[in-house]
């Protein structure tokens, strides 16, 4: 039987570090780790509503990942986007608006939060933007295998070594479900070194819930 490993959680300390920084005793850390889970959603539904009331044609919020460093009396956040200039354009306004809502959520009284944006420079070289990238096609009817082709694409010209796609559900709405891999260039899953971005992701069509992974080797360190 293949004993399957999270690709990030393999390389923690190499070439992968923690998305979030914190430090908590034993029976504080599911409040800690709740918190966390809170924000990113809170940051993540917020940033849809207001590409909705922009009416953004791509669709997908451009989010790559979002990391939290805790202290005492402050909470850091920083947001990676893929394309960060609808928000940056009213940025003092909505990152107000953006921390309003994080703090009712959170119901944090005594600790201040920040929140950053920061650009990923080669947006489809990050594998959650390029995720959902598949995600709004599948959503438009377009062809899974369009689809997945456009993304790999689009990742080859962000610069990336090698490229990996899985899908698997009710393809197309097919009665049976099945599992599609696409694989482009390298994609050296055992090496530890091989500096690998991975997500999995969720989408929700008419006919069923189908999964989404992308692998992304970016390069050797």
């Amino acid at each position: 039987m293949g004993q399957k490993i999270h690709p990030l959680g393999f390389r923690l300390g190499t070439t992968q570090s923690h998305d979030s920084i914190w430090f908590a005793q034993p029976r504080n850390y599911s409040e800690n780790l709740k918190e966390d889970k809170i924000i990113r959603d809170c940051i993540k539904n917020y940033i849809q509503k207001i590409q909705k009331t922009i009416r953004i044609p791509s669709g997908g919020d451009g989010i790559g990942r979002i990391k939290i460093k805790k202290r005492i009396d402050r909470i850091q956040v920083i947001i990676y986007m893929g394309f960060p200039n609808l928000l940056i354009e009213g940025k003092p306004r909505i990152i107000e608006e953006l921390k309003t809502n994080v703090q009712k959520k959170i119901n944090c009284v005594n600790r201040k939060i920040n929140i950053t944006i920061t650009r990923i420079p080669d947006a489809y070289a990050d594998p959650n933007i390029l995720a959902e990238f598949i995600a709004v096609q599948l959503k438009n009817r377009i062809s899974f295998r369009k689809a997945i082709k456009q993304a790999i694409e689009l990742a080859e010209q962000a610069g990336t070594k090698g490229v990996q796609v899985q899908i698997a559900g009710r393809i197309d709405g097919k009665e049976i479900a099945r599992v599609e891999t696409f694989k482009e260039g390298r994609v050296p899953l055992q090496t530890i070194r091989a500096k690998i971005d991975y997500c999995s992701y969720t989408v929700r069509t008419i006919y069923g819930v189908l999964g989404i992974k992308v692998w992304i080797f970016l390069n050797n360190d």
